[in-house]
C-alpha cells in the first residue's frame, strides 16, 4: 500500500489480455521489443488491465481510476484479444479492502478505449441489449474534449470505442465533464495531466502531497518497456505529441521523485524511474 495525502493507494488487476506486439511498439523492430516481452504464436504480447483504487476513509471518499475491459464480450472477442476476465476481479479487489460498488464515490475515466473502461457498465438484461452503470453512486470524471472525440471518433480509432460503455453513464446523469487545456481538479490532492498524443484529452490523475506523488500513466506509457521516448504505439493518433508528453513526465520523475503507476505492465504496478541512464528504466518497484 502507498499512502499519499489522505489516501491509501492500491492496485487492482481487473484482468489480462493480449494485443499485437508490432502495434504496441510502432516503428520499434521486433528484434528489439521481443527482448522486453515475449509474443505468442499470433504475435500478441501479454498485458494487464490495472485500476488504481484511492481510499480516504476519514472522508468516505473512494476513487477508482479506470475499470478494465469489463465482461460485455462475445466468445469470438474473448478469443481475439485473449481476454482473461473470468470472475469479477474488480469487485473482488474492492471487497479485499472492505468496499463494494456502491461505496465508490468517484470514477476517473482516463479515456474510453475498451480495455480501459469497458467496466464502467454491465449488461442489464440476459439478451445483452442494454447496458447499465455499475457505479451508480459515483461521479464519473471525463474530459469534455475526449467525450466529444469518443462519441465521434476517426476511422483510425473508432474500433476502440463502444457506445455501451459511456452512454448509460451520461443518460443516468453521472458524467462530470472537465473543461479546458489546464483544468483544476475538484478532487482533493489530485491534479490532471492532459495527454493528447495517444487520443485527444487523455486525462491522467496525479495523487500528491507535500512529500510524495504518483502519476497514473495509462496509455501514455503503457508498460515499463515503453519508457524510452521513441518507443510509442502505432495506436497513437499523434506519436510526436506522445514523445513530448513522455519527456515531460520523465522530467517530473527526475525533478520531483515522481512515482509512475502502470496500467498495462504485466509485472510492475508502480515504480520510481531512473532517468540518469541512456534510456529511462525502473529504479525501484513500489508495492501497492
Amino acid at each position: 500500500m502507498i499512502e499519499i495525502g489522505p489516501y491509501e493507494i492500491h492496485a487492482i488487476e481487473t484482468g489480462r489480455f493480449r494485443l499485437d506486439g508490432g502495434a504496441m511498439f510502432g516503428v520499434v523492430p521486433r528484434v528489439l521489443w521481443e527482448q522486453k516481452t515475449q509474443p505468442d504464436a499470433l504475435n500478441r504480447i501479454p498485458m494487464s488491465m490495472r485500476a488504481l483504487l484511492a481510499v480516504d476513509r476519514a472522508a468516505g471518499r473512494v476513487i477508482l481510476v479506470d475499470t478494465g475491459a469489463g465482461d460485455k464480450w462475445t466468445a469470438d472477442e474473448i478469443e481475439r484479444f485473449a481476454f482473461d476476465i473470468e470472475g469479477d476481479r474488480l469487485g473482488a479487489g474492492l471487497r479485499t479492502h472492505g468496499l463494494g460498488d456502491d461505496d465508490v464515490t468517484d470514477v476517473i475515466i482516463t479515456h474510453l478505449h475498451f480495455d480501459h473502461n469497458g467496466g464502467l457498465t454491465r449488461w442489464e438484461d440476459a439478451d445483452a441489449q442494454r447496458a447499465t452503470p455499475r457505479f451508480r453512486k459515483a461521479k464519473h470524471w471525463l474530459h469534455a474534449g475526449h467525450y466529444a472525440h469518443a462519441t465521434a471518433p476517426t476511422q483510425k480509432d473508432r474500433a476502440s470505442f463502444y457506445e455501451r460503455d459511456i452512454q448509460p453513464i451520461a443518460e443516468a446523469g453521472l458524467l462530470e465533464l472537465v473543461e479546458g487545456d489546464d483544468p483544476k481538479s475538484l478532487i482533493p490532492n489530485v491534479s490532471w495531466f492532459l495527454a493528447n498524443g495517444h487520443t485527444p484529452y487523455q486525462m491522467l490523475p496525479r495523487f500528491f502531497d507535500d512529500n510524495a506523488a504518483i502519476q497514473y500513466v495509462a496509455d501514455l506509457i503503457p508498460t515499463v518497456a515503453h519508457l524510452p521516448i521513441p518507443w510509442v504505439m502505432a495506436y497513437d493518433n499523434e506519436p510526436l505529441k506522445t514523445m513530448t508528453e513522455k519527456q515531460q513526465i520523465l522530467r517530473d520523475c527526475a525533478e520531483q521523485n515522481l512515482m509512475l503507476f502502470f496500467e498495462h505492465d504485466p509485472q510492475v504496478a508502480a515504480a520510481y524511474i531512473d532517468t540518469t541512464a541512456k534510456r529511462p528504466k525502473v529504479k525501484d518497484v513500489v508495492p501497492c
